[in-house]
């Protein structure tokens, strides 16, 4: 059993989803956040997969770090020149001291490197995480003005009121793929926690996934007014028979 996401089919399923909004509406604001948000995917999983491979220049000066260390202990113990009428006990002091001094010093620095690579992957999760939450404000942005609940009465819009020529039946469609994409955003910040298992990047992973969750959930609210209305439809779409959905 697969217990990881699968990056390649998260791709897939964003073009998939792609395609229909452009096909349902084409040349429409949405149908150009969606062909963005194919781009945005295939930056993530170019970096979320370039973050969970080693960073071999970092790992290779670890190593080199541990050859000199070595080659410093082996100086240590080739330059103690011994005497004889010094005690066994000064003698050990001798040894230890300057040996404890390089391991210290060969462990600290040891430790910053590979924190290090720790640090600079964290960085750059997080920064791609800012742009998946971006994208997620965005969506929501597309869906704000779409209210149902306009479709259940008569009242007569504003001069300053967003043009409504949906049907009932598109504006259900197009609330459909904004739930969809704010989905898949919680997938694709789900592949920087696979990569990258840092505390801090698995906290801005979650607060993503509850975003996106929180304003799914509103969106579906909005989609249930819509099934409860019936088939009575509104706007200058409703003259013209609603394409089966995709």
């Amino acid at each position: 059993m697969r217990k990881t996401l699968n990056a390649d089919k998260i791709i897939e399923t964003v073009d998939a989803l792609a395609r229909r909004i452009n096909e349902r509406f084409p040349h429409s604001g949405l149908s150009a956040v969606a062909s963005e948000f194919t781009l945005v995917a295939r930056k993530t999983r170019g970096d979320a997969v370039a973050l969970g491979l080693p960073d071999w220049r970092l790992r290779t000066a670890t190593v080199s770090l541990l050859a000199v260390g070595f080659a410093m202990f082996g100086l240590v113990f080739k330059e103690l020149h011994f005497n004889a009428e010094v005690s066994e006990v000064s003698t050990l002091v001798q040894i230890l001291e300057p040996a404890a001094n390089i391991a210290i010093l060969v462990a600290l620095a040891i430790a910053f490197v590979v924190r290090m690579e720790s640090r600079w992957k964290q960085k750059k999760a997080l920064a791609s995480l800012h742009s998946l939450r971006s994208m997620i404000h965005v969506i929501d942005m597309h869906q704000l003005t779409k209210d149902p609940s306009l479709m259940l009465g008569d009242l007569k819009p504003t001069a300053s009121s967003p043009e409504r020529t949906m049907s009932q039946e598109e504006l259900q469609r197009y609330l459909d793929y904004c739930s969809e994409m704010l989905s898949l955003t919680g997938k694709l910040a789900a592949l920087y926690a696979q990569s990258v298992q840092e505390p801090l990047v698995v906290d801005s992973v979650n607060e993503l996934e509850n975003l996106s969750t929180n304003l799914t959930r509103k969106i579906w609210q909005k989609i249930m007014i819509l099934d409860r209305a019936g088939p009575k439809k509104s706007g200058r779409g409703a003259a013209r028979k609603t394409a089966k959905a995709t």
